[in-house]
């Protein structure tokens, strides 16, 4: 694989991964919700997710995705579902959702670091989408007269390199703003601008159509 190759690919994944998706609303909310240390944990979850999803790609997974109806629309289904899921926990919680969640003596329960992992992992995971854009991007750059394997690893890191990035800085960018965010009047409309937009996220991915082979 050339230089020229390398630069080409890591421009089209900084365009693909600048537009806001469900990783990054998570980072967001994390960030205002705990403080930006507890987003990178989500945002690692979402890299190792990307992972996974790369690596699904390579081995053909993807192209069974877009050969199957059944399975397309099984991941489909998955992947709204917890969308759905996390949207309507958003809109259904009793206080808002930058006052985080309260102890009988006052104090915030955060998260475990864990629990932010893996729900962005699932998150990541459970997107035919970005399994299909791996399918199809991929391709474009690997040079298939080489080894396919340090190809995948190089394409892959870059590409998980940019996202923890991007999730990082809207973070850092959510808790600059977190002084005006978390008045009373805004708290509440932001948690339920969250939660709706989680579950629009969800439509979206309910409403993709494979693409025929």
């Amino acid at each position: 694989m050339d230089l020229h190759s390398i630069l080409a690919f890591t421009l089209v994944a900084a365009i693909a991964i600048a537009s806001p998706g469900p990783a990054t609303l998570m980072a967001i909310n994390n960030s205002l919700a705990y403080g930006p240390r507890y987003a990178v944990w989500s945002s690692i979850g979402n890299a190792s997710g990307l992972f996974c999803l790369s690596a699904a790609a390579m081995l053909g997974l993807g192209a069974l995705l877009a050969s199957s109806e059944w399975m397309f629309n099984a991941v489909k289904i998955l992947g709204a579902g917890y969308l759905f899921y996390l949207g309507a926990k958003q809109l259904l919680k009793k206080t808002p959702m930058l006052a985080g969640d309260v102890q009988a003596g006052g104090s915030q329960v955060k998260p475990s670091r864990m629990k932010l992992y893996k729900s962005a992992f699932l998150t990541a995971a459970t997107n035919p989408k970005a399994t299909m854009f791996f399918t199809a991007l991929f391709p474009q750059f690997i040079d298939q007269g080489a080894a396919l394997l340090p190809q995948f690893l190089l394409l892959t890191s870059i590409f998980m390199a940019l996202s923890l990035a991007s999730l990082s800085v809207y973070a850092a960018l959510a808790s600059r703003a977190k002084g005006v965010l978390t008045r009373p009047a805004f708290s509440v409309w932001i948690s339920r601008l969250v939660g709706s937009t989680f579950i629009g996220f969800g439509a979206a991915i309910l409403a993709m159509r494979r693409q025929a082979a």
